[in-house]
């Protein structure tokens, strides 16, 4: 059984596969940067305890992680699960995307492993809006390539800046409002966050759009994916997305340990 694991700056994903290319369990924890291996440990073995499997089962591991100390506490607790080393998920190694940045060392794993994903799963060109705790919008070229994107705040660190420094405001429930002209303090705070964040993901779409069809006229069309924990809500408010996919991370994570086992299976054959 395989186990991914993406590890974010506010939450943490689990994914289990067994023999499909779609996961069998999912899950997710509080990212908790003071994790060590033997309380992660503990964590890990009650949820395969609550939902009857055994730890034992898990065989091979593979890590996407933006926190690198708690990535090294994963990888230490894989280590001791499965006896060798997991695969950490590394956009400076093979992960069967071209990264075509000057800088694949700045290029955070979870962005990766949506590219990679995105492509297996809608071709190229393709475009993924992930809304975690940064929005980052994955951009693939024409050519299969992972040319970068975009990064901007999350929903929730805009909200809770706006809260936390505007005297007269209270915390609204993030939900989109019905119309972008808000008649109470209430909508007004919902259109100006949800709203907010669907027209800022459709203008820096329709820009890198323009930009990918300036380098390529015969351009196809570029599909554009909404993932993360609000990209429901935010879709209440845009037409932007082509397709919603919350699983989209951890899939690429197991597309990426599958595509480099076949290769480490190639050379030894």
């Amino acid at each position: 059984m395989f186990l991914a694991v993406d590890i974010g700056n506010t939450q943490t994903t689990l994914g289990l596969f067994s023999d499909g290319a779609t996961t069998d369990r999912q899950w997710r924890m509080a990212t908790d940067r003071t994790d060590t291996s033997d309380a992660l440990h503990a964590r890990l073995y009650g949820y395969f305890q609550m939902l009857g499997m055994r730890l034992d089962d898990v065989d091979e591991i593979a890590i996407a992680g933006v926190v690198p100390l708690l990535t090294q506490s994963w990888q230490q607790l894989a280590r001791e699960l499965i006896g060798h080393e997991p695969l950490v998920v590394d956009a400076r190694r093979d992960c069967g995307i071209e990264v075509c940045m000057p800088h694949p060392d700045q290029v955070g794993a979870d962005r990766i492993a949506n590219a990679v994903s995105a492509v297996k799963t809608y071709g190229a060109p393709v475009i993924v809006v992930d809304f975690g705790t940064a929005t980052n919008i994955d951009v693939v070229d024409g050519q299969g390539r992972f040319r970068g994107g975009a990064i901007m705040p999350g929903l929730l660190l805009s909200a809770n800046a706006l809260f936390q420094r505007a005297a007269k405001l209270s915390s609204v429930p993030l939900v989109a409002p019905p119309h972008a002209l808000g008649d109470s303090t209430e909508t007004a705070v919902q259109s100006g966050l949800i709203v907010g964040a669907a027209v800022q993901a459709e203008g820096i779409v329709r820009r890198i759009e323009e930009e990918l069809r300036a380098e390529e006229p015969t351009l196809g069309k570029v599909t554009v994916v909404g993932t993360g924990g609000f990209s429901a809500t935010i879709a209440e408010a845009t037409d932007v997305f082509d397709a919603l996919d919350p699983d989209i991370t951890i899939r690429g994570i197991h597309e990426i340990w599958q595509h480099r086992a076949a290769k480490r299976a190639a050379r030894q054959g």
